[in-house]
């Protein structure tokens, strides 16, 4: 179904065809500080809960997919926002090897998210975009003036002009992957057409086709985006894969659930430095599932993503 690849292109044919190099990473991408309240449920509408404990981390799903770029071995750079109290985010990124030169502090706060934490490892996330939204067109544009077409930009929707910059990227060359979280009005201004790699779950998935199934969802896409690669992320499910070169599925592993704040974004950093580092689409899927997995049994979000040694080494077995 698929053949073992080196670096990759999505080509307008939809094929997927052999690089020589490995490919830079540019993440447009947030950069929060994640305000964590552990409860015994998350809270339902008018109802007040008390919560156990508080912990503070950084996050936001730029950052967190910028650091399991690097953590999996890619070249990533991050380019955003941050607000006078966000300095211990550029400091985690050039712990993790990110490279952080295209990061610039502006007046007032760092975006920040405010997350219930339940007993079961499940959450529901509250952000404020704060520094986040605060991205000009000049700004996008010196970012982008250093880079060839050989440069994928990945991006998510916690950042303001999602669509100028995939309009440049693209008219640039780029390879666009998106992970189109969360899902609004911002996100339906933008071509999605342009979009190379789509990575995404069963509700993005079906916010953007209308369709509840996940085979009618991938369906609806492959005839919306016919020359993108689509990543739908399952749940306990797996995921799976599709591109006009075929599918491929891969389960979960057998872990104990403490936190799943970042096992989303743990996934997308993964796979995409897989396959752009060289691995094909099964091995990509297989190394992302084992490290969103392994991400689910710690606490917290950015320092919840393992290395890839640790990926690798870990005995993992699949439910």
């Amino acid at each position: 179904m698929f053949k073992d690849l080196s670096l990759y292109e999505i080509a307008q044919t939809g094929t997927i065809t052999v690089k020589g190099k490995k490919m830079d990473i540019i993440n447009f991408g947030s950069l929060n500080i994640d305000y964590v309240y552990s409860v015994e449920n998350i809270a339902a509408p008018g109802e007040t809960i008390a919560s156990r404990a508080l912990d503070v981390f950084a996050g936001g799903k730029g950052l967190n997919q910028s650091v399991a770029l690097a953590h999996a071995g890619a070249r990533v750079y991050h380019a955003g926002q941050i607000g006078e109290d966000g300095h211990m985010l550029v400091k985690l990124l050039e712990e993790s090897s990110v490279d952080t030169r295209f990061i610039r502090q502006v007046p007032g706060r760092t975006g920040h998210a405010i997350i219930q934490l339940s007993q079961t490892g499940q959450n529901s996330i509250v952000l404020h975009g704060g520094a986040n939204r605060l991205l000009s067109e000049a700004f996008i544009d010196e970012v982008l003036a250093g880079f060839s077409s050989d440069t994928m930009v990945l991006l998510q929707n916690e950042t303001n002009l999602c669509n100028y910059i995939i309009d440049c990227a693209h008219k640039k060359g780029m390879k666009i992957a998106l992970n189109p979280s969360p899902y609004d009005g911002n996100m339906k201004a933008c071509d999605l057409s342009k979009v190379s790699v789509f990575l995404l779950n069963e509700i993005e998935g079906g916010q953007i086709t209308g369709r509840m199934d996940s085979g009618e969802i991938l369906d609806a896409m492959s005839v919306m985006y016919p020359n993108a690669v689509v990543v739908l992320t399952l749940g306990k499910n797996g995921a799976i894969l599709r591109s006009m070169d075929g599918e491929y599925r891969h389960g979960i592993y057998d872990v104990p659930v403490v936190d799943t704040t970042a096992a989303g974004d743990t996934f997308t950093g993964f796979f995409l430095a897989t396959l752009t580092g060289g691995g094909s689409p099964k091995k990509a899927l297989e190394i992302a599932s084992r490290a969103s997995s392994i991400a689910v049994t710690i606490k917290g979000a950015a320092n919840s993503i393992p290395r890839l040694d640790r990926v690798l080494a870990e005995n993992l077995k699949l439910v």
